[in-house]
């Protein structure tokens, strides 16, 4: 491949598992510092709605650690006016604009764009009006990616669960689908990342995509740091991207 592909490390669950006791550890903040230290290429955190893990402290946190290393923060969020504001208040390197709904343990698929221009639109023009690079997380169908570049998103990031879900003797096919969707953003002029579900295997199998710049990783490395640490859970990770690109 042409370029190296980053790495986003995303820290929700290290704030869950905070959150199951209360009170200040195991630290997110701490978590992106090592995270980043290790090798990884920016930070993703999801301030949900009804703030199940990450917090608006921890957001000013990063924010304010982000900057003076001089690494980007991804937030992801819902399309809300209340999420708008909060994004526009912390001027994030990026804003992953993601569906979001209470009952769901973790993001189930990908924002449905095609049908809801209207309401996601103003929320991209907004961000990107405030200096902010939007992504938008979908599915990697054609629909959803020629909808995204037409409200203006610059990047969109493909939803990889159900590829890491299926066994490796069936994952032809949505790899086909991943890698087809991949080609007809970069035609339309939007960076493509990749996320959901990836571990060493998986994500260095999104390496056969050449159009994708970016992976997005989260409960995979917070798993393998109960046993390995994060800072080699990351290099690891890094490793594998490395040596499949």
């Amino acid at each position: 491949m042409s370029q190296r592909v980053r790495l986003g490390v995303n820290i929700d669950h290290v704030a869950t598992v905070r959150n199951a006791r209360g009170g200040v550890h195991p630290d997110p903040v701490r978590a992106a510092r090592e995270a980043l230290q290790a090798g990884a290429d920016g930070i993703t955190a999801h301030l949900r709605e009804d703030r199940r893990h990450i917090t608006d402290a921890d957001i000013a946190a990063l924010s304010a650690l982000c900057a003076e290393a001089g690494q980007p923060l991804n937030l992801e969020m819902a399309v809300t006016d209340e999420m708008l504001a909060i994004a526009l208040r912390h001027r994030p390197h990026a804003a992953c604009l993601v569906p979001e709904r209470r009952e769901e343990v973790t993001t189930e698929g990908g924002l449905a764009v095609a049908g809801h221009e209207a309401r996601i639109g103003p929320v991209v023009r907004a961000l990107s009006d405030a200096g902010i690079r939007v992504s938008l997380f979908i599915e990697p169908s054609a629909e959803q990616v020629a909808a995204s570049a037409a409200i203006g998103a610059s990047v969109i990031e493909l939803h990889t669960g159900r590829y890491c879900h299926l066994s490796p003797g069936e994952r032809g096919a949505e790899l086909d689908r991943l890698a087809a969707a991949a080609a007809q953003a970069d035609e339309l002029g939007l960076e493509v990342h990749a996320g959901h579900g990836l571990d060493y295997v998986t994500a260095a199998e999104m390496m056969a995509i050449a159009e994708i710049r970016e992976l997005n990783i989260g409960h995979f490395l917070i798993g393998e740091a109960v046993f390995i640490g994060l800072a080699e859970a990351v290099r690891r990770m890094r490793a594998a991207m490395d040596s499949a690109a």
